[in-house]
């Protein structure tokens, strides 16, 4: 009895969805089905159209009746493999199995991989300056303890590239022993390819010996080699207090022997000329000067055809300082785009910033420009005349120049000297309109009463002068208030030899002066972008503050002071013990 096609299209159908979502072997029984109801469609059908459709079927489905075949039939071969154990060679334990058939304890006593490594060496340390010697001529500076030390005694070692560091460590020791200890932890292949991994440690013994500039300073202080004689022809050491903070931040006097404090500047000695070559290198980038050079012949031996000199090297600052007026020379100003001619310094770096505080425009004049065509300053930032403002009307919005910002302003003001004697009100106009306002103080050079012979100045005919010019805002009335008070913060020096003061006179002079430079960092936060200030220990803040403290003085923020580590105070505890051997290579 013959069975209609069209009958068996739903059983198909629920066929093939039963294959997709049953597991492998009950979709390759579904799958053999399908198939026979396929050909038997196959033999039934009569047209072209279903023929070539259950040829294709036919053909994908015996496909994935092969390849669910194969899969089946692998897995029935597939075992889980079982690590084993096996019996150590020598003391007969049960382990698992390695290259050498060894467990660890007898691989431990059979090889030793530090066999031929250095266990004791003798260094050098220079008591003087605490530093090392890395032979043949090299000292290091290294503290107790330290990464550098732990660099240096590794280096030390010899046949230490025959095996792998992996770890490295100081054990401590009494600093007065003259011992140091370092525990390393190194690698090597051993026995058919098994990798052993041993600890040891290596004992250093110091013995003190001067190096070469400590010994040359012990023998006689005044042997030096090359000295740098640095010298600003000005009327305050303001320049000099900022010089020296740089030379801190940088360290770049590390290698002078002595410092000694001029009467116009500071002398550096060191033991070798090209120590003191890389000083005024260091010098001519930041700060502007002009420096030469000579030499003098010590002594000589016919002999050995030998020689030898002391060189000294004059370095002369240029004189223009931060916050001067100046009169530019003509050929200069119109080098310059027809800036000024009366111009004011903000800022000395290794060239010097010129400022129109009428135009708000600037230039930089290099070194090379300034000692081609030097010209000194119409009046220095000790000739400021303190003044009161009146009244402000600013003219022009606040803009950027330099990174400082400024506003052009039409402004009343009359000397704090005169106030409530005459009626002197003078008319001027000013940069600093953003920060003014009636009852403010501000600093400023006299030009109504200062007595100005300037050649420079002679040479403009038509240049009518402004009553005054002002420089900057003042806290003076402020800082009074707060005289005596200990700060924040604090700078650290060099360690020079200064000469006591002629009198009294001179001696308040210098306190003045540093005073002001100190005055300057904490309004200037431009001004000590470039040196270290740190946080002053002895400091506590008053619980209440009072109103009369003048809270409107500018002051140096809490983050940008460091902490005033001594790295080589023996009580304190902060230096790590350890450090990983990778870095150590480097």
């Amino acid at each position: 009895m013959s069975r209609d096609p069209e009958s068996n299209r739903p059983t198909i159908t629920r066929l093939k969805a039963h294959c997709l979502l049953s597991s492998s072997h009950e979709s390759l029984l579904a799958t053999t089905v399908l198939l026979i109801l396929v050909v038997d469609e196959e033999r039934r059908s009569r047209t072209n159209h279903l023929k070539e459709i259950s040829i294709i079927v036919y053909a994908y489905y015996l496909l994935q009746v092969l390849k669910m075949a194969q899969e089946s039939m692998e897995g029935m071969f597939i075992s889980q493999q079982t690590i084993g154990s096996v019996l150590c060679c020598l003391c007969g334990i049960s382990m698992q199995p390695n290259a050498a058939n060894m467990c660890v304890k007898c691989l431990r006593s059979q090889v030793d991989i530090t066999e031929g490594l250095q266990r004791h060496l003798i260094i050098y340390h220079c008591p003087d300056c605490n530093s090392y010697l890395q032979p043949p001529k090299t000292w290091i500076k290294a503290n107790l303890e330290s990464k550098e030390l732990l660099t240096f005694c590794i280096k030390r070692l010899k046949n230490l590239n025959k095996v792998r560091l992996v770890h490295a460590e100081f054990i401590w020791t009494e600093p007065h022993s003259k011992r140091i200890k370092v525990k390393l932890r190194v690698q090597k292949e051993v026995l058919h390819g098994a990798i052993l991994e041993q600890a040891y440690i290596v004992e250093y013994v110091q013995t003190d010996r001067l190096c070469e500039s400590c010994s040359r300073v012990q023998a006689n202080p005044d042997q030096w080699e090359a000295s740098v004689q640095v010298r600003q022809h000005a009327s305050h050491r303001r320049t000099f207090f900022y010089l020296e903070q740089l030379i801190l931040k940088h360290d770049a006097a590390v290698r002078a022997i002595r410092i000694k404090q001029m009467d116009q500047g500071i002398d550096f000695f060191f033991g070798n000329r090209s120590h003191a070559v890389k000083f005024v290198e260091f010098l001519g980038n930041v700060v502007p000067i002009q420096s030469r050079d000579d030499k003098q012949l010590v002594s000589h031996d016919l002999k050995s055809n030998k020689y030898s000199y002391k060189y000294t090297f004059s370095v002369e600052i240029s004189p223009i300082c931060r916050e001067d007026l100046i009169c530019l020379p003509p050929k200069v100003a119109r080098g310059l785009g027809n800036l000024g001619p009366l111009v004011l310094c903000t800022k000395i770096s290794n060239s010097i910033m010129l400022f129109d505080p009428f135009t708000l425009r600037q230039s930089y004049l290099n070194a090379n420009q300034y000692w081609g065509m030097p010209f000194k300053s119409l009046l220095s930032s000790r000739q400021l005349v303190e003044y009161i403002i009146l009244n402000v009307e600013v003219e022009s919005s606040v803009v950027s120049v330099g990174g400082s910002k400024y506003c052009l302003a039409e402004a009343q003001v009359a000397r704090v000297s005169d106030f409530g004697k005459n009626d002197n009100i003078f008319h001027i106009k000013t940069h600093l309109g953003h920060l003014l306002s009636p009852g403010d103080y501000a600093l400023g050079y006299d030009l109504y009463g200062a007595n100005c012979n300037d050649l420079e100045l002679d040479k403009y005919k038509n240049l009518v002068l402004p009553e005054a010019i002002l420089v900057k805002k003042s806290y003076e009335e402020k800082h009074q208030k707060k005289r005596g008070k200990p700060r924040s913060w604090k700078l650290k020096t060099l360690n020079m030899e200064v000469d006591n003061p002629k009198s009294r006179a001179e001696e308040d002079k210098r306190n003045t002066e540093y005073e002001e430079f100190l005055r300057d960092l904490e309004e200037n936060p431009d001004l000590r972008f470039n040196i270290s200030l740190y946080r002053n220990k002895e400091y506590q803040p008053s619980e209440v503050a009072s109103v009369t403290d003048g809270g409107d003085v500018p002051s140096v923020p809490l983050e940008e002071l460091l902490a005033d580590l001594d790295l080589s105070d023996e009580d304190e505890d902060g230096d790590e013990n350890a450090g990983n051997a990778d870095d150590m290579r480097e």
